[in-house]
């Protein structure tokens, strides 16, 4: 059974226990989700300009559209407000910024009818586990204009304790960072990177879409297996979505349930600490790359954080 919090007042711990056994959870906009859907319209709409970022797709050509893309992802990615704001969502929503890790915030933009690659690319059902994802990872996801049942997120919450066929045996997440990646510009109208895919089929009902307004908050476990909707809005949807970790969880091996996950290595060496910005301990970060998405045996004791430094990084497709 999934259950959906609305505003649920519960404390970070409980609410984390709660994702891992596959619940969902939506938050009202809070004030530091409210400035980053805000920070992310003024970067595309100087971006697209004289375009409207959602019509924008009807005015260019495929090629001239993810050049606007190509700079206007890495631009946020890497803009030092972005990480500051998440810092923000994650206080708003009672987090401890001292054991709590991130991923950079992400702008997705998933066109309408249009294109379906690269930096535009909507996903077929996956869990984030199955691209090296902890198992102990909540992803956080917000709208940054407003979205409708055509253009948003399903989740098929049937298969959250179910194994289902994928290809996930075949990815090795360094050799994405090395090459998948940086491909992602390059990606215009086909998708030609190889990525973990679902390999059976599935029974789409029910699914559950949720809606939020512009900067509304929903939470849900990196195991979950969720899909980008086909969008026939006839509008582009813009939207941002970052990963979080509670160091606890990592150390203990807390965290949903790895029914299907193969892959190799591990995301954990992108995540910053909320207070400072400092990376995860290298050798905790090692003990994953070694397991994949399931918890080491052995969990090395953590040792002082090294000093927080800059962390660039380029924009990709992933959903």
């Amino acid at each position: 059974m999934t259950v959906l919090h609305v505003d649920s007042a519960a404390a970070d711990e409980q609410r984390r226990t709660r994702l891992f056994a596959g619940d969902l959870f939506v938050y009202s906009p809070t004030p530091h989700s409210i400035e980053l859907a805000e920070f992310a319209r003024v970067m595309a709409e100087r971006a697209f300009a004289p375009h409207f970022p959602p019509d924008a797709q009807h005015h260019l050509t495929g090629p001239a559209y993810v050049s606007v893309l190509a700079g206007l992802k890495p631009r946020f990615i890497n803009h030092p407000r972005c990480k500051e704001l998440v810092r923000g969502i994650l206080a708003d929503l009672g987090a401890d910024l001292d054991r709590t890790y991130f991923d950079v915030p992400r702008l997705r933009t998933m066109t309408s009818e249009y294109l379906n690659a690269g930096l535009t690319l909507q996903f077929t059902p996956h869990r984030d586990t199955w691209f090296s994802a902890p198992l102990a990872q909540v992803n956080f996801w917000l709208p940054v204009y407003e979205v409708e049942q055509a253009n948003v997120m399903a989740f098929h919450q049937r298969y959250f304790a179910t194994a289902v066929r994928n290809s996930s045996a075949g990815y090795d997440y360094a050799d994405w960072v090395r090459r998948g990646r940086v491909a992602a510009v390059r990606q215009v109208t086909v998708e030609t990177r190889r990525q973990p895919r679902l390999e059976q089929q599935i029974d789409r009902e029910p699914e559950l879409r949720v809606l939020t307004p512009p900067g509304g908050l929903l939470v849900f476990s990196g195991a979950q297996l969720h899909s980008t909707v086909p969008n026939t809005s006839g509008r582009t949807r813009f939207s941002i979505d970052f990963r979080a970790v509670h160091l606890t969880d990592l150390t203990t091996g807390a965290g949903a349930p790895n029914v299907d996950a193969a892959c190799r290595g591990s995301s954990l060496g992108d995540f910053l600490r909320a207070a400072d910005l400092a990376p995860l301990p290298r050798e905790l970060v090692r003990a994953y790359e070694a397991t994949g998405p399931g918890a080491p045996v052995s969990v090395p004791a953590p040792a002082r954080p090294a000093p927080p430094g800059p962390r660039p990084r380029p924009s990709d497709g992933r959903s």
